[in-house]
This record gives structure tokens, sequence and C-alpha cells, in this order.
């Protein structure tokens, strides 16, 4: 297994992990990036986002010096007025038939590694309540799981509404 950071030619797997978790987190419609989106976002001038990807020898090519990838760390920056800049993680992925072999956990200590080397304040991220699998991991590892805090997001038909409706 190799991490390495993530390049334009891998966005074809990225996008294909990304909709791997929405079928895991029962959303299998939500996803509506592309591969366009992905290049254009992520490697720009100011890029929105990096990742981390996790590759190892490919299963179906045996004989060839051919990669996969198995697995994402997608994350990018955002500052706190009280901490300062951080990291928030936005996505963890691993393919379903690689889990269980320390693809995530390297991932994961990748992610950590480069708060360290960015010297961020803290680095967030969401979970779902029902995953308790992922859960358990974090708090293993010292992350603090915040029971107390709901997050809030307003989708475009609520942005639609809002300027339309409640806009006065």
């Amino acid at each position: 297994m190799n991490i390495r950071v993530g390049q334009k030619d891998d966005m074809t797997a990225v996008l294909s992990l990304i909709q791997e978790l929405a079928d895991f987190e029962k959303e299998p419609d939500a996803v509506k990036i592309t591969v366009d989106d992905l290049i254009r976002d992520g490697f720009g001038p100011q890029p929105l986002f990096h990742v981390f990807v996790a590759e190892v020898e490919s299963e179906a090519s045996k004989n060839e010096d051919t990669k996969e990838i198995v697995g994402i760390a997608f994350y990018y920056y955002r500052y706190s007025t009280w901490k300062g800049k951080i990291i928030h993680l936005e996505d963890l992925v691993v393919k379903n038939n690689m889990k269980g072999k320390g693809i995530g956990y390297a991932l994961y200590s990748e992610i950590i590694k480069q708060a360290e080397k960015d010297k961020v304040k803290r680095i967030d991220w969401n979970v779902l309540d029902w995953n308790t699998p992922a859960i358990n991991f974090y708090e293993k590892t010292g992350a603090k799981v915040l029971k107390e805090w709901h997050v809030a997001q307003m989708d475009e038909a609520g942005i639609a509404d809002f300027i339309k409706n409640k806009l006065k």
C-alpha cells in the first residue's frame, strides 16, 4: 500500500469512492459532482480541496505494474474564530472489499501528520450517529465525538426559498 497526494488522473477513482460512501450512507442519489468538477475545483490556482489516496497493486493485473486506488482522505482548510486555521476532513473512504487492512488508519494518520505539518489547531469531521464502528475507531485514536453539537445545513432548495420568500 502507498499513500500519496491525489492527482488529476485519480479523480475518476476518487469520484467512485465518493459514490461508494454515498451508497453506504443510504444516499445513493446525493452525489451530483463530476470528475470535471473535481479537477476544476481541486487543481486550479486556488484549490478548494486536497486529497490523499491509498493505492495497492491491482488484483486484476498481477502481471502488470498497475495500481488501484482503494481509499481516500478528502480534506480542506477552514478558519475557526476561536482556534484559527483548521482542517476539515470531509470524507475518509475505503473500498468495502479492502476494509480491515489498515488502509483507513493509514489515511487518517496522513491527515493528522498534515495537520501537524500545517500547524493547524484542530481537525474537524462529521460522523453519522449510527456508524458505531467509525465512532469507536475515532474515539480509540483520541478524538472526541461531540454529542451536544448538531450539524446544520441549507441545500439549494433552501437557499432559493430563502432568497425568494424570506428576504424582504
